[in-house]
């Protein structure tokens, strides 16, 4: 059932995704933006962490879990170390996805050329 969950979560992030592109001028830095502020505005809320264990890894892999990581940061960093830690739980939290993004990034620039 949990794959069907994930099927579904992760397809209905996609399908309102693909409609933004194809009916807004929106692009996909914008709508990228508009899932991250969305993942985080849902773990606010307490939603985020339900959709998880509903979902799985469904709800693991997508932009909106960028956005869900920066706030868990925020709020255990302001926890453990009041106001400073608001930046450094941030960056503590959220520090394995950007890395990887960055070293991805690198080595597919080593491989692939860009179009003129």
């Amino acid at each position: 059932m949990i794959f069907l969950n994930a099927f579904l979560l992760s397809g209905t992030f996609c399908l309102i995704a693909q409609v933004l592109l194809d009916h807004t001028k929106l692009t996909p830095g914008h709508i990228t933006s508009i899932f991250t502020v969305l993942g985080a505005g849902l773990a606010f809320f307490g939603i985020y962490e339900k959709l998880i264990s509903w979902a799985g890894a469904g709800a693991t892999v997508l932009i909106s879990n960028f956005g869900n990581m920066l706030y868990l940061g925020v709020v255990e960093g302001y926890q453990e170390m009041g106001v400073l830690g608001l930046f450094s739980g941030l960056l503590v939290k959220s520090s394995a996805a950007i890395s990887s993004a960055v070293i991805i990034a690198f080595l597919l620039a080593l491989v692939f050329k860009p179009k003129d």
